[in-house]
């Protein structure tokens, strides 16, 4: 091959074109030989979160995609070793929007979780890499990986009493007027960036029961907030000492932004804590990263009330890690009594951008878990970021256990996720344009897994556009079709439950797939009876592998499951079943797009002896606790207990009311 690109480059431009054909027929059997063996590359641990951990391994050769990746694991001190899912086969795969000049080639490897661990626990992970073509390296790793555990205050530091600049009573020393004056020290007007006495890491600032409120046109604010309104923070705590920022039980501690864009602007933090605070009126509670510039680290929110608010929290800087977001209860500025969509209004206006989303997050080790979520554009989203950093990047990120109601426009957004996204056991009410979304992945997987959606007139149960890859769907109930109407990769659906509203002409679902490798099985569907093609299915031959030309314009509709699985092989072990499964459930709904229903009023668990019990197939890992003769279908499985959604600590349910 030498002497030929010497050769090219000696000859002159009349005999270019026959020297590159000759070149090209000579080279031609190495560019098109197979490489089928597989040849590991680097094996990455993925930063651990509280109850999940993630595995990303490079590869090159397995052309023919048959290589696996079985994964058991141990607590360490224990002697079993436990199974787990496989990793996901990944590369190759294309993500594509072509209106944002997008298109991303999903690299070579394997990808995947361990899921639903013992927080601050060590385990020992095998990973072992087969296939029938060989393995040309080392197959077989044992790595140890710690879980987290949540993030608690030192018990060593100092404690500053924080009181609102008008408090009359007796005080508790040192006490401050203001947080910035227990934070900075500063002073007012021009000096209110003066920080002589900067707070110290493992300190702990009690905020005591009060309205904060300043007034940011006065020059000399007694809370020294300049004119923005906005509390910068800066300083820098550790994982052993954090900074904690603390309401000191006495009462509400009441921060409100009088309209301020931003209130706390934390992206050059590290390791704060917030808890048990209430914050209000204003655009952006928490500013906590900004893409290519500066973002936070280990940042806890939780235990508080945002109310009156048009962001919650967002970071979109890839570095930003390990935040936690627990126990909160988030409520926007959005129509609390209609739903209305910004797409597809209905009978009514488009519905204005009044609150954006509460979380927004990217970067590696989140968790969002047990918030309670309502009136927003969207819950919780990861960035629609783009193409990924090759450094820098969203992964292992945990959203689970959250209780949403009423969104303009969807429920989760995985969006701009590359690996183990992982979307756990929420609850999403009423949303106007989509449930759960995947606009794109990376690569993946996202796994989401035992979620409950109810109430999503437009039938779009599942967002996956912008070609999204590598999609693990497992074990959730959509009160609703799913008529997704791009391809997508990659994509793996069991032990889900798919319930028609009888919309007319509309389908119960479809299978968009760009790749031929997707799988579809022991799946629940309940027809709408208003419709004459119930399924619709579109996808690459075998041999093509992928295929990112085709479009749903070009599925093939088909009036029952056992004409979809003559024709495309998919769902061999598919049911058809009705709302009778469920102990009290009802459909919404179609001919009312706009109403709103309220999680309490439903039971979304199944009957005993209903039709998609032990209907399902086991997944390691995921329905290892399975009662009876096989895993029920469907996010609740019979005899186990109901998920909390929601804040653990919370009184009165539903939250919003």
């Amino acid at each position: 091959m030498k002497k030929i690109l010497v050769f090219l480059a000696s000859i002159n431009l009349k005999s270019y074109r026959y020297v590159v054909g000759l070149s090209l027929l000579l080279l031609f059997p190495v560019l098109v030989k197979a490489e089928n063996a597989v040849r590991p590359g680097k094996l990455t641990a993925e930063p651990p979160t509280l109850l999940n951990l993630g595995f990303d391994w490079s590869i090159t050769g397995d052309d023919n995609r048959n290589a696996t990746v079985q994964v058991s694991f141990r607590k360490v001190g224990t002697s079993t070793w436990l199974e787990a899912l496989p990793l996901l086969r990944i590369g190759g795969e294309r993500v594509i929007r072509e209106t944002e000049f997008l298109d991303y080639t999903v690299p070579n490897g394997f990808a995947g979780s361990i899921l639903d661990l013992e927080p601050g626990s060590e385990y020992e992970c095998r990973l072992t890499m087969a296939d029938p073509d060989g393995v040309q390296g080392e197959a077989v790793h044992v790595v140890k990986v710690k879980t987290r555990t949540e993030p608690k205050a030192f018990t060593g530091g100092r404690t500053l009493h924080v009181y609102p600049p008008d408090w009359k009573g007796p005080k508790q020393e040192p006490s401050f007027l203001g947080l910035k004056a227990a934070y900075y020290g500063s002073g007012l007007g021009d000096w209110s960036v003066v920080s002589e006495r900067k707070v110290q890491p493992g300190d702990i600032i009690l905020v005591h029961a009060g309205l904060y409120k300043a007034d940011r046109l006065n020059y000399v604010e007694p809370h020294g907030i300049p004119f923005d309104g906005t509390y910068t923070l800066t300083a820098k705590g550790t994982a052993e000492k954090p900074i904690l920022i603390r309401g000191a039980g006495d009462g509400d501690a009441i921060f409100d932004g009088d309209g301020a864009h931003r209130l706390f602007d934390v992206m050059a933090t590290t390791h704060h804590i917030f808890e048990n605070l209430t914050i209000r009126n204003t655009d952006i509670a928490f500013f906590a990263g900004q893409k290519e510039v500066l973002g936070a680290s280990d940042l806890t929110v939780r235990n508080c009330r945002l109310d009156d608010v048009g962001i919650a929290l967002t970071t979109e800087y890839a570095g930003s890690k390990n935040f936690y977001l627990a126990d909160n209860i988030i409520l926007g500025r959005d129509d609390r009594h209609h739903l209305v969509g910004w797409a597809n209004p209905g009978l009514y206006a488009p519905t204005p951008i009044k609150s954006y989303f509460a979380i927004k997050v990217y970067g590696s080790g989140h968790v969002i878990c047990h918030n309670a979520v309502a009136y927003f554009h969207d819950a919780i989203t990861v960035s629609t970021y783009g193409t990924p950093d090759s450094l820098q990047k969203a992964v292992a990120i945990d959203i689970y256990n959250n209780d949403i109601h009423l969104m303009v426009d969807d429920f989760i957004e995985a969006d701009g996720g590359v690996h183990n996204i992982r979307v756990m056991r929420n609850r999403g009410v009423n949303a106007a344009q989509c449930g759960l979304s995947a606009q794109p992945i990376f690569g993946g997987p996202a796994y989401f897994i035992r979620n409950v959606l109810y109430n999503i007139p437009t039938g779009c149960a599942l967002k996956f556009m912008s070609k999204p890859a590598g999609l693990v769907v497992y074990h959730n109930t959509f009160i609703s079709e799913n008529v997704n109407p791009q391809t997508f990769s990659n994509a793996h659906f069991r032990n889900n439950l798919f319930l028609g509203t009888d919309a007319p002409q509309r389908p119960i679902v479809i299978f968009p797939n760009a790749t031929a490798y997707s799988t579809s099985d022991y799946n629940g569907y309940r027809p709408n009876r208003a419709s004459t093609d119930q399924y619709r299915w579109v996808s690459p031959t075998k041999e093509q592998l992928w295929n990112y030309s085709l479009t749903v314009k070009e599925a093939q509709s088909f009036p029952n499951l056992v004409s979809l699985t003559k024709a495309s092989g998919l769902e061999t072990h598919g049911v058809e079943l009705d709302y009778a499964i469920f102990q009290n459930l009802r459909a919404p709904d179609a001919t009312k797009p706009h109403a709103i229903y309220h999680a309490t009023d439903f039971n979304f668990l199944l009957k005993p002896k209903s039709k998609a019990v032990d209907a399902g197939i086991k997944l390691p890992n995921v329905n290892s606790d399975f009662k009876g003769k096989a895993p029920d279908l469907g996010a609740l499985e019979v005899g186990e207990p109901v998920p909390l959604y929601g804040p653990r600590n919370l009184q009165e349910r539903p939250f919003y009311r």
